[in-house]
């Protein structure tokens, strides 16, 4: 087998090299325009939540009237467990279809525009002194559906997030929880448009 000249086989190396690592700058930035597009947050949850009401839509038409049907074909009503179940779970399905749409219309009003650059909002990244505790804490505010208090992201509606709200590095937080007060004095801050900036 004839060898590869040597210079030629670097120039093949480097060339192949450039294109993966070309490759993978693509898909890098791909994924953060994916992540940190501050549309793209409120996207994939109204998207999450539209799925849900279909399913719960479908059952609600489809499925529920054929088991009531079904239960209501067995006899007695006063007594028939198998009907007040699905007549219980229709009950449930339409107060959550309900549910669902209100949370849909209030996240097509949220504009990511109106989110603070130099305050605690949605999308941020705050890291606090806790003074009760004497340490230091990083949240991440989210949306209610994305929280995850094990992983550092709570919901702007938890008494955590509404005390940050609106906060400047430097502010104090005051928590109201049933064992009393906490004080969060806010150390650092990246919003949403710091982290799409970069």
């Amino acid at each position: 087998m004839r060898a590869c000249p040597k210079n030629r086989l670097n120039d093949a190396v480097s060339i192949r090299f450039g294109r993966m690592l070309n490759a993978e700058c693509r898909m890098l930035n791909a994924s953060a325009t994916t992540i940190y597009n501050p549309n793209s947050m409120t996207d994939a949850i109204r998207r999450k939540l539209q799925d849900e009401i279909n399913a719960l839509e479908h059952e609600l038409v489809h499925e529920l009237p054929k088991e009531i049907k079904k239960a209501a074909a067995l006899g007695d009503l006063s007594e028939n467990a198998e009907y007040h179940m699905a007549k219980q779970r229709q009950e449930f399905v339409k107060a959550r279809v309900r549910q669902l749409g209100k949370r849909l219309a209030q996240l097509s009003m949220v504009n990511m525009n109106n989110i603070p650059k130099d305050k605690v909002g949605l999308g941020s990244t705050v890291k606090v002194f806790d003074n009760d505790k004497n340490e230091e804490v990083e949240y991440n505010l989210v949306t209610s559906e994305e929280s995850d208090v094990a992983a550092g992201k709570i919901s702007t509606t938890s008494p955590i997030g509404r005390a940050l709200l609106n906060k400047k590095v430097g502010d104090t937080a005051v928590v109201v929880t049933p064992s009393g007060k906490r004080e969060l004095e806010v150390i650092s801050l990246s919003t949403i448009h710091d982290v799409a900036a970069e």
